[in-house]
């Protein structure tokens, strides 16, 4: 069958289009409209890659009539807000991942719905995501890889989803380890509890994220291969993803660990400083106890003391009073209160 003529079509793709493309059998690429999708397909030769984002109703519902699509699919790939999944309609399968990246230092999240068939692939981006231009670039140098088929192209966009996990764990690892040092340090600040917190709160978001990821990564590597969806070959690669996606749910564990610590001891050091405070307060209101006490006897009425008729009464009271504060002194230096 005669191929349609593809030659400049993107023009006439909605903007939410991102890219259109054929990649015939030998690997190589082809821009096509969203009306020439049919043709393509019919024609056995190769497969088609769709990528949108944030798509109109109109797009989805051109893509379920070219594509055969279920209508539960496309109503989850409108609405988005769905949890990481795998789901099986007909010969066809529909994935759902998180995304995410850093914008002005907070993680923002986003959403790929893939629809997955014989002979196409469709990506539905929303939200924070980055394109997946630099994915498809590079399935693109290796021709002898995309005669894999569509599955091929999607382990490429779940290994790019993975790999960008990677570069927001190594920032938190370096934010925590340079809070160490206000950790550690003499003054409180609040302004660390709040920062430890507040990158717990980030972590654990994150792992809502992940932990869910290697569920459909598994499930992915179950995949029968009789369908033709996921073919074994391709596996091999869905299990390296599988790798990094536990490795980065390991690190975000050992993250979230460290910073239940760190949180611990800060408020554990505060405490230490504040009862080290309380025992300076308590030395130094004894020291001012001892003499208070011995000269408030002084200020009452009565017309007869012992020391009144005594020359040396004062004198010896003084140094009376010196030698207790004396003594308390040294008492609280050798039990660390001073």
């Amino acid at each position: 069958m005669t191929l349609p003529d593809t030659t400049a079509p993107a023009a006439h793709n909605p903007a939410c289009v991102i890219n259109c493309v054929h990649y015939d059998d030998e690997g190589k690429r082809h821009g096509i409209s969203l009306d020439a999708i049919s043709d393509v397909i019919a024609s056995g030769n190769g497969f088609v890659w769709v990528g949108l984002y944030d798509p109109g109703d109109s797009v989805l519902l051109k893509l379920q009539e070219e594509f055969g699509l279920h209508d539960l699919a496309i109503e989850d790939a409108r609405n988005a807000h769905q949890r990481p999944k795998v789901e099986t309609y007909g010969n066809s399968m529909f994935v759902v991942v998180t995304t995410a990246q850093m914008v002005e230092e907070r993680i923002q999240y986003g959403e790929t719905h893939a629809f997955v068939g014989p002979r196409f692939l469709v990506t539905v981006r929303h939200g924070a995501s980055l394109s997946y231009a630099p994915v498809r670039a590079r399935v693109e140098r290796e021709p002898q890889l995309l005669r894999m088929g569509p599955s091929y192209c999607l382990y490429a966009v779940l290994d790019f989803v993975v790999d960008n996990y990677l570069p927001i764990t190594n920032r938190f690892r370096d934010t925590l380890e340079l809070l160490e040092k206000d950790i550690f340090a003499d003054d409180y600040k609040r302004s660390t509890v709040v920062r430890l917190y507040e990158l717990k709160r980030e972590l654990n978001k994150m792992r809502m994220a992940v932990a869910p990821l290697q569920d459909v990564l598994s499930a992915l590597r179950r995949y029968p291969a009789e369908s033709g969806l996921v073919p074994d070959e391709v596996k091999l690669y869905i299990r390296d993803v599988h790798d990094h996606a536990v490795r980065i749910s390991d690190v975000i564990d050992t993250l979230r660990e460290m910073l239940g610590t760190a949180i611990s001891v800060n408020l554990s050091l505060v405490t230490l400083a504040q009862g080290e405070t309380v025992k300076r307060l308590g030395a130094w209101a004894a020291l001012l106890a001892a003499p208070t006490l011995i000269t408030s006897w002084y200020g009452m009425n009565f017309s007869h003391m012992p020391e009144l008729d005594q020359p040396w009464a004062y004198p010896a009271m003084i140094v009376g009073v010196g030698a207790i504060c004396v003594g308390l002194y040294r008492l609280f230096k050798r039990v660390r209160w001073l």
